[in-house]
């Protein structure tokens, strides 16, 4: 009887200890770990090849490009990353004559960028780097993989210093047929030489075992020369200014020949032991654990070179403490966890109790996290405001919209009457319902391709679609629908049937599954069409078919959407150049093409960010606005929410390097997780008594046979 009384003494002693649900194991690091989560498993980390955003959280701690950022000001500002300054392109005639600055860009027949590396970059530790007595290669040979499965197993691990050949070797990569780089095919355009070097390598590889080592030392790029140990020049085909964007991107971030040579050996690949699994970088941190079905580990980078948090932001950056670590040596979190959450209610309810320091809100627990206003402001709900929990948001540079193909002999072509049917739509579709009911208010209505963040957009009045929107309180109010049906009878279709035939108005809308596919919006969007008497026929398919129709311009209506690759006005006014249309293999899905606006956009392209290009772009969106090619969508807001103590969060849409600014304050994260997920212990204290209660008259009865039986 004694021993149970202890047991249950020990249950409720327990009862009354840390929380029971905590997922964690903790340890030493645990109080300056971040905790967070991703969904979709990132497929590549290989420099080279990745490109998704999922894959960017894991990329852009991991290596460093030789730009990045400003991790505070906007607009978006380019600032030195692993070199000493921002390159200044020089620009260079056809016959080798240096040209000035202000040079006109058709006589432009190359740009030359040459960067400097600061001399304290390093690689992270790594068994590639590792030497023998003799100085050779310790892991190198045809057993090098026997016995091992991570990068752990290899007990030797060493650096060096970054060299510029490592980054003239990764641009060299992005030509290799093996590793089928999604920029390959836009960089062969723009960087000399890079073409010839993909077209010699697809035929070199054809004479090689599929899985043997292909040294890219041994083929020249003749746009990319090493000038010494941190100097190399780059380049690039005519004038274009959006080349230093790219130079902020991972496409461009170094990496070593060792470590391509290390994972070309025998037995590697069918360990997952590559580059694509485990990254060599020189970034602030690297990857300590790969496993991408539960969980993947990033810790900090010993060698990380000396880097401080920004001084000056924006103005409201003060009040809001993103400048109170002003000067402070970078990064410091020395460890991030990330990981795999498949549904959003687990998810969300972590983030509650404290086991995830930052969540999205998707729209399962919307209405618990956010207020909205009869005004439509956003708010924080009570209990997130409570808890102390941040809403950071920030508009994407991201535009969504349906678009009309223009080669269309109903809705296509610039005369008059096509404009005002198109025009006709825009007004009739409800942007702002649409981001109300669909998207929890989530995105704003969008007047043109360019979104909050890019160069050209003007807020307020001065940047309204007056095609579709009038000015008033303030604000723009979407013309009435008497106003679309007026336009459409001037196109030639009172009340939705064509002038002269009678016969009703359809048009077809080309979608896939999903999304815009889904039967809630797609209902929602015939409503749309029929307050116009106009007949929305949707064809849905899948997405192969989908963008092969696209191609071949068989659709008439059709949705999509552009995320921005970098933040210039170029990236998105391109989408509606007429050399680009899809029927020429470019990204003009629509096939638009007016003489004046390709005009512009040919002289505005290239140009740096100056009252004239304004002047170009304001031109080139009037124009847009007359033609209608798209009904302009909206461009997505992003809603995230932070513990109060993680320090340092700015919403950041362009750049990925965001962990090594971000800061905890491990104490009180401690602290509210134990005061969120107290044990309640009394149903155990009532349990414990019925167990004592039923148990205790047998104990009794024994106790006593066991004294009749001695005497």
């Amino acid at each position: 009887m004694g021993k149970l009384l202890v047991t249950l003494s020990l249950l409720l002693l327990t009862a009354c200890g840390e929380a029971w649900n905590n997922p964690y194991v903790p340890d030493a690091l645990d109080e300056n770990t971040l905790y967070s989560a991703f969904t979709d498993r990132p497929k590549h980390l290989d420099p080279a090849q990745s490109y998704t955003e999922d894959e960017a959280v894991f990329t852009g701690q991991i290596y460093e490009p030789p730009l990045q950022y400003h991790y505070l000001k906007r607009p978006y500002q380019l600032v030195p990353g692993a070199v000493l300054k921002l390159p200044q392109p020089r620009y260079f005639a056809a016959d080798g004559r240096e040209l000035p600055p202000e040079a006109a860009a058709e006589s432009i027949a190359e740009s030359i960028y040459e960067l400097e590396l600061r001399p304290d970059v390093r690689y992270q530790p790594h068994p590639a780097f590792a030497l023998d007595a003799a100085g050779a290669p310790r892991y190198l040979g045809a057993q090098s993989a026997a016995g091992r499965q991570m990068i752990s197993d290899f007990p030797e691990q060493a650096s060096r210093a970054v060299r510029a050949e490592d980054y003239v070797y990764q641009i060299k990569r992005l030509a290799s047929p093996r590793l089928h780089s999604p920029i390959y095919g836009m960089m062969a355009e723009k960087i000399v030489g890079l073409k010839t070097l993909g077209e010699n390598l697809r035929e070199v590889v054809k004479t090689l075992p599929e899985e043997s080592w292909l040294d890219l030392d041994a083929y020249a790029l003749s746009g990319v020369e090493v000038l010494d140990e941190r100097r190399w020049r780059i380049r690039i085909h005519g004038k274009y200014p959006q080349f230093a964007y790219w130079l902020a991107m991972h496409f461009f971030a170094p990496v070593p020949r060792e470590a391509d040579r290390f994972y070309a050996q025998p037995g590697m690949r069918a360990k997952n032991l590559t580059l694509d699994w485990w990254p060599v970088g020189s970034g602030p941190y690297m990857l300590a654990e790969n496993d991408p079905n539960r969980r993947m580990v990033l810790v900090k980078n010993p060698n990380f070179h000396a880097e401080t948090y920004p001084c000056a932001g924006e103005p409201e950056d003060q009040s809001a403490g993103l400048l109170a670590d002003c000067g402070k040596t970078l990064p410091f979190i020395e460890r991030a966890i990330f990981t795999r959450e498949k549904e959003a209610i687990p998810y969300w309810n972590k983030f509650l109790q404290g086991y995830y320091d930052a969540s999205g809100i998707s729209s399962d627990s919307f209405d618990q996290a956010v207020r909205i206003d009869v005004g439509g402001g956003v708010g924080l709900s009570d209990e997130m405001q409570t808890r102390g929990i941040r809403l950071l948001t920030s508009v994407r540079p991201s535009t969504f919209y349906m678009g009309f193909n223009m080669q269309d002999s109903v809705v296509g072509g610039l005369s008059e009457a096509a404009a005002k049917l198109r025009q006709a739509v825009s007004i009739a579709i409800d942007q702002e319902e649409f981001i109300s009911i669909f998207m929890n208010g989530r995105g704003i209505a969008a007047q043109s391709p360019l979104p909050p963040g890019i160069f050209g957009y003007d807020a307020g009045e001065a940047g309204i679609d007056r095609k579709v929107y009038d000015w008033a309180a303030g604000q723009p109010r979407r013309k009435n629908v008497a106003e679309a049906r007026l336009l459409l009878a001037q196109a030639g279709y009172p009340n939705g049937r064509h002038a002269q035939t009678g016969e009703p108005l359809v048009l077809n809308l080309d979608t896939t599954g999903g999304g815009m596919g889904d039967k809630s919006r797609l209902d929602w969007l015939t409503r749309q069409f029929a307050k116009i008497d106009v007949q929305l026929v949707v064809r849905s398919t899948d997405f192969n078919r989908f963008q092969d129709k696209l191609r071949k311009g068989a659709v008439q209506l059709y949705y999509l959407g552009w995320n921005a690759d970098y933040p210039d006005p170029e990236n998105f006014m391109f989408l509606l150049y007429g050399p680009e249309g899809r029927l020429q293999g470019g990204e003009n899905s629509s096939n638009y093409a007016n003489p004046a606006f390709d005009r512009l956009f040919a002289r505005m392209k290239n140009m740096d960010n100056t009252p004239e290009r304004l002047a170009l772009i304001r031109e080139m969106q009037a124009i847009l606005h007359q033609d209608a090619p798209w009904v302009f969508g909206f461009h997505p807001k992003s809603y995230t929410l932070a513990h109060a103590w993680l320090k340092n969060r700015k919403p950041n849409e362009i750049g990925n390097n965001t962990l090594k600014y971000q800061r905890l304050d491990g104490a009180a994260r401690s602290a509210a997780r134990a005061a969120w997920n107290r044990p309640v212990s009394w149903p155990l204290l009532v349990l414990s008594l019925v167990l004592l209660a039923a148990v205790l008259p047998a104990l009794l009865a024994y106790r006593r046979r066991e004294r009749r039986a001695g005497r």
